[in-house]
């Protein structure tokens, strides 16, 4: 028996050793005791691999949610230097470098945000639905280089990127165009552990930075680089950071000016608005749940300009929780903000005080299959003004967020919608994943506009019926994406969405061309084919 145990022992200790001091058995030992001995080790090692493992994760739970997952900094098409299987720069762990190109075929047939002038119609202003195939080539190319470390406290970065349409049919837009621009040029002063460290031993860094920035945060519904499109969300400002993903807890501040994005010239900060704002991480409440409070401001100046009369002054309080439901493939993410101040007429300058909310709600289940199929079910809401007339605007201010989960064809924004959804995700392989969705859309108030119906290259005032006379049903859509990864350094993706028009639509469309009957599509196709190259990940 007492060899027995010696063997057992050296087997048991063989397996685990690794995490603690070897197990010693006294000759003699009953099997009962022997066994309670290497199971409490067995306990022992399991905390052990779990401390270490919380040690290199830290308490950021990833939401898992659909479209929620925000860009990392530095972007995810970058690389540490030394790991760029270069020899002669193994050793530089200072510097982060990426370059990537991305290439997109657009097939769009009764593209609805476009709006022409009428032929022979006199003033410019008179718009038109366009209808029509439209078959666009997006080209967009970033580099981006990032020193860290080596000369702490100090840190730069700095991101340029080259975006340019060819091959359409309008005129060029900056959703498309934005030729030679740095989004990224900032400098930073980050100490490590300036505030500490937290209970599993991270470090609690402090993060000052100042320059230009593109970044996400939240959901990105609200903060966003806006990945998708071909031009970026750009600011210039301040960003503070009190911890960092790893922590218990942590605090962003934001005070910033967003740039204009001009096609061809430097972008310049918009002099006359600020955005502003805090956010809260609170993760050490529950393992299963992440809090976040957070609130932003906007505040906009008239600039002088005529017909922009356009002053607000947006104060929005809210919080987003997500988490996981224990010992199920259950998750969920909801998201919560109301808004409150004041915000002008943009043509009449009619003083407004602003009342107006919105809020997201996703679950989801993950089944326990090789290739990881999620199905989803979303609601979204945003409130639209209830009354031109009065003295209130009810309509969500969207800030500067990301539109793509609420639509895959860019026609719904978070603002006066009111929109269910269902989502399919599923993982053949681990290079390709596909995803598809069906939604429905109305508007919160049938009173205001749909801000992306006909407004592209610009506003206009068919994409509104004050009277409510249009209906508020906008319409349904069908997508689906498929994401391939063939070969090192290269992605591809192929996408296709399907958008049947309603009621209000339908009938913004004929009176955009001046009451004429049929002057609408039925239905709006798109089709698209991606492909990235980075030369570096």
């Amino acid at each position: 028996m007492k060899t027995k145990h010696l063997l057992l022992a050296t087997a048991v200790n063989g397996l685990i050793g690794i995490a603690g001091s070897p197990l010693a058995f006294a000759a003699g030992e009953s099997d009962a005791e022997m066994k309670a001995k290497i199971e409490a080790r067995k306990k022992e090692v399991q905390q052990e691999i779990a401390a270490e493992a919380a040690q290199r994760d830290g308490y950021y739970k990833e939401p898992g949610t659909y479209g929620t997952k925000r860009l990392s900094t530095p972007p995810p098409y970058t690389v540490n230097l030394s790991k760029t299987g270069i020899d002669a720069v193994r050793d530089i762990t200072w510097l982060d470098v990426g370059f990537e190109q991305r290439t997109r075929y657009e097939h769009r047939d009764d593209d609805i945000r476009r709006s022409n002038p009428l032929p022979n119609a006199g003033p410019a202003a008179t718009r038109s639905y366009a209808g029509g195939v439209d078959e666009p080539v997006l080209l967009k190319t970033r580099a981006y280089l990032g020193l860290k470390e080596i000369l702490d406290p100090f840190r730069f970065a700095v991101e340029i990127q080259d975006s340019r349409r060819y091959n359409s049919r309008f005129a060029p837009d900056n959703r498309d165009v934005n030729e030679f621009e740095f989004i990224t040029a900032y400098g930073e002063l980050f100490f490590k552990d300036a505030l500490g460290k937290d209970d599993l031993g991270n470090n609690r860094p402090l993060s000052i930075k100042a320059g230009r920035f593109n970044f996400e945060f939240l959901d990105r519904r609200l903060i966003a680089s806006n990945e998708w499109r071909n031009t970026t969300n750009t600011f210039q400002g301040f960003q503070v950071a009190l911890g960092q993903d790893k922590n218990d807890w942590s605090i962003d501040g934001l005070a910033l000016q967003p740039l204009d994005r001009l096609k061809y010239n430097t972008d310049k900060p918009i002099e006359q608005q600020w955005f502003y704002g805090a956010i809260g991480h609170w993760r050490k409440w529950s393992k299963w749940v992440t809090l976040e409070p957070y609130y932003l401001g906007l505040r906009k100046e008239d600039t002088g300009y005529a017909g922009d009369k356009d002053n607000r002054d947006i104060i929005a309080p809210a919080l987003r929780a997500y988490g996981f439901i224990p010992g199920t493939g259950f998750n969920w993410d909801m998201d919560a903000m109301y808004q409150f101040g004041r915000s002008n007429d943009r043509n009449s300058g009619k003083a407004l005080q602003q009342d107006a909310f919105g809020f997201t709600f996703e679950a989801g289940y993950t089944f326990d299959h090789p290739w990881k199929p999620r199905i989803s079910a979303q609601y979204g809401y945003a409130s639209g003004d209830k009354n031109p007339n009065d003295n209130k605007n009810n309509r969500f201010e969207r800030f500067f967020g990301f539109a793509r989960p609420w639509s895959a064809d860019d026609y719904i924004v978070m603002e006066n919608i009111s929109a269910p959804k269902i989502r399919l995700e599923f993982q053949p392989t681990k290079k390709l994943s596909i995803d598809t969705g069906f939604g429905m859309y109305w508007l919160a108030s049938d009173k205001d506009r749909m801000n992306n119906l006909f407004s592209i290259p610009d506003s206009n005032n068919f994409n509104r019926d004050r009277t409510g006379n249009s209906g508020d049903y906008v319409g349904n859509s069908f997508d689906i994406r498929a994401r391939y990864e063939p070969f090192a350094h290269v992605k591809t993706t192929v996408g296709y969405s399907h958008f049947t028009t309603g009621d209000f639509v339908r009938n913004r469309m004929v009176a955009s061309n001046g009451g004429a009957a049929g002057a609408f599509a039925d239905d709006s196709d798109f089709f698209y084919l991606e492909l990235t190259l980075n030369a570096f990940k």
